[in-house]
């Protein structure tokens, strides 16, 4: 009998210490801390592994190690362009997109995102014409190929990818595949080795160095990113995996919004490539030149490239997105697959419909992770009272990740709408400034809405007990998901 009083007392003792840890030397925010003291407190033993798993705090660590030289290349240029706004130096393609300049200087200021206005836009909404368009790039590669994903199927959509990169690589086109250890986790290294064989590099994202036993498994690398000779670029929602082409059985037609790019943005997603991959590899790639080529591009859109990860300290894209919603004027139209906001981007979205803006949530009618919908519901009502309207999308599962403001400007990228986009996850989006490119994006979302059925305040209130009670323990854990 005294030995179990004696792991009794141990284990409170080290929720003790772990509470005091998460209140006073953490410095938390305070919904976290109180999210974590629950899971403490109501699961003594489980919530202690929990905390070594998945509560350790990343901000105030530096990851990216730039060389010096680079890192002053870097400042200058963020610098010159910084006084062009301050002095009104800078000529707009897009005349209205002046209203938005101090938008552009907070990204630019926050997450070193450079302007560049010469840039084209593709849109895909769906997987099949993405990937059709992503092979085809890549099969024209000549110098280089690189590409970071979050998950990648061993499947019948990841075996053509492999047998063209093997090829491509073959050819002496430099190959680069980096994927998240636990969003890929299922992948064997078989997988990989005809690749890697025939000259091309691969490597995880945070592996684990013990199988199934990884301290970081809760921060990943969610980016999509693929670079082809640093002149076309893809970033966006999908995947790689046969579901991503709507043949998942359980989802069916799945919904998405991907973006091909030219221009000045692909090199600043080649900078954010070679960051990332010179954190994951033993073996770092120096900034060559025939990663930057200089070339004369015809486009006209104006871009940032911004990303963010638990290891900054502004929540760089989390902030755009309450920058843009702040600045509507007339519409908010917002899709995302998980909406567990916190209370600053909840409140802007109050402010702007209070304010007589139309704001519109696109989410999905059925959920792929049952515990972060219940969150997700849970806050709808709140919106709803504020005169937002939401919708829930019933062709299939909608997995973008877009907002377009008074079809003006817009957003599309990795970055859900959710504490762990903005908090726990290495993500990035496609700032955009073009009324011509936010306008396709704005008849996109128009069209979408013929596949939804609203959800009413009269609706929403008429729910289970059971489901509200459901909602509320979800709502509680929300900060930690």
């Amino acid at each position: 009998m005294n030995f179990y009083q004696d792991v009794y007392t141990a284990v409170s003792m080290l929720n003790i210490l772990l509470a005091i840890v998460v209140v006073f030397l953490e410095r938390r925010n305070a919904a976290v801390t109180w999210a974590w003291l629950m899971v403490l407190f109501f699961l003594p033993v489980v919530g202690f592994v929990l905390y070594l798993f998945l509560g350790q705090n990343l901000t105030r660590r530096r990851f990216y190690k730039i060389q010096e030289d680079k890192q002053k290349i870097i400042d200058a240029l963020i610098q010159n362009q910084k006084r062009d706004f301050r002095q009104k130096g800078v000529h707009y393609k897009d005349p209205s997109m002046a209203q938005y300049q101090d938008m552009i200087y907070m990204n630019l200021t926050g997450s070193h995102a450079l302007y560049s206005q010469n840039n084209e836009v593709e849109i895909f909404t769906e997987g099949t014409a993405k990937f059709a368009a992503l092979l085809r790039d890549m099969e024209e590669a000549k110098d280089h190929i690189h590409l970071i994903y979050f998950i990648v199927r061993d499947d019948g959509l990841g075996r053509r990818l492999m047998e063209l990169l093997t090829a491509k690589a073959k050819e002496g086109v430099e190959v680069r595949f980096l994927y998240d250890a636990i969003g890929s986790s299922s992948l064997s290294k078989r997988f990989f080795q005809n690749l890697k064989e025939a000259g091309g590099q691969v490597e995880a994202f945070f592996p684990s160095r013990i199988r199934y036993i990884n301290k970081r498994l809760n921060y990943r690398n969610h980016r999509k990113l693929a670079i082809i000779d640093g002149h076309y670029g893809y970033i966006g929602g999908l995947n790689i995996g046969e579901e991503y082409l709507g043949l998942s059985k359980r989802f069916g037609y799945w919904r998405d919004t991907h973006l091909r790019l030219t221009g000045g943005a692909v090199l600043q997603m080649q900078a954010q490539f070679l960051l990332d991959w010179n954190l994951a590899s033993a073996s770092p790639v120096s900034h060559e030149l025939s990663y930057f080529p200089i070339r004369v591009y015809q486009g006209n859109v104006g871009i940032q490239i911004v990303s963010s990860g638990p290891d900054t300290e502004w929540q760089e894209i989390k902030n755009a997105y309450i920058k843009m919603i702040l600045a509507a004027k007339e519409t908010v139209l917002l899709q995302t697959p998980y909406f567990v906001p916190d209370e600053s981007l909840i409140t802007a979205l109050k402010m702007a419909a209070l304010s007589g803006v139309s704001v519109k949530l696109m989410i999905p009618s059925k959920p792929d992770h049952r515990f972060v919908y219940w969150a997700t519901r849970s806050y709808i009502g709140d919106l709803l009272t504020s005169g937002v309207n939401c919708f829930l999308y019933e062709k299939g599962f909608l997995h973008a990740k877009t907002i377009v403001v008074d079809g003006k400007i817009a957003t599309a990228g990795t970055a859900n709408m959710d504490n762990r986009s903005f908090k726990l996850n290495f993500e990035v989006n496609a700032f955009i400034y073009d009324t011509e490119v936010a306008g396709r994006l704005q008849r996109i979302f128009d069209q979408d809405l013929e596949n939804c059925r609203e959800l009413t305040l009269a609706a929403y209130r008429k729910r289970p007990l059971i489901q509200r009670f459901v909602e509320a323990i979800a709502r509680l854990l929300s900060p930690i998901l």
